[in-house]
């Protein structure tokens, strides 16, 4: 009797609330994400076996480090997908990129040279040390050519710390991608208080893994069946599962 009521009862973690991924570095050996076929596989039969659908991963491009260009990025992609079908993993696996805000990255966006996501995202990072320069000129450039800016894990520059900062940032068309693992304190204390500020605010609009290895793999899951996750989904308005 008791059995059979034990094997009743449900987890209250519900993955159909979130099955779409942004930022990743899955694809092998062209940044600091992921170095093998191998492994880039295993961590995709893990987000499957989770419950996702759809992986949309994003490589970096900043000249200086990783200087990938579309043509690297797809040809190594293909080679990816093809190792997929080939072990009949049926997961949706889209490619974007991930772009360090630079002059580089200004160049590119008048060159008409991006790689987007969903319906004309891109998502890019700043610098952790330096504000960056011409913000608002840049953002209004890419609104008004029909762009959708997406700022990868906000929570983590230190220099936007506050709900002015962050409601100002808004207000110029950026939309925020959390990093979920960033709410169990994986890049410190100080990071984890933002995030929480963040979530708080209702300022978040995607979700994130950033998964580079399975550490971050592992804590990931994790993230997905605490009150941390529930949190997010109860006080944003995630738009992942539109993408």
């Amino acid at each position: 009797m008791f059995k059979k009521i034990f094997h009743k009862i449900k987890p209250s973690y519900n993955i159909s609330y979130h099955t779409t991924d942004i930022h990743s570095h899955l694809i092998p050996s062209i940044d600091d994400g992921l170095k093998t076929l191998t492994t880039s596989i295993e961590i995709i039969k893990r987000f499957q076996d989770f419950g996702f659908k759809k992986i949309i991963t994003t490589p970096h491009i900043k000249i200086d480090k990783f200087p990938n260009t579309q043509d690297i990025i797809y040809k190594n992609y293909e080679l990816l997908q093809n190792e997929l079908q080939k072990q009949n993993i049926n997961i949706k696996l889209k490619v974007a990129a991930e772009y360090y805000y630079d002059e580089y990255f200004v160049e590119l966006i008048h060159k008409k040279e991006i790689l987007t996501f969903g319906n004309n995202y891109i998502l890019f990072e700043f610098s952790n040390r330096y504000k960056p320069f011409q913000l608002e000129m840049t953002l209004s450039k890419l609104l008004e050519a029909g762009y959708k800016p997406v700022l990868a894990h906000p929570e983590r520059y230190y220099y936007y710390h506050t709900e002015e900062h962050y409601k100002k940032l808004k207000d110029l068309g950026l939309l925020f991608q959390i990093n979920a693992i960033s709410t169990q304190g994986f890049y410190g204390k100080k990071v984890e208080k933002n995030i929480n500020k963040i979530i708080d605010l209702g300022l978040v609009d995607f979700i994130g893994s950033d998964i580079h290895n399975q550490q971050y793999m592992d804590i990931f899951i994790k993230t997905l069946q605490s009150k941390n996750y529930l949190k997010i989904l109860k006080k944003n308005n995630i738009q992942n599962d539109y993408l």
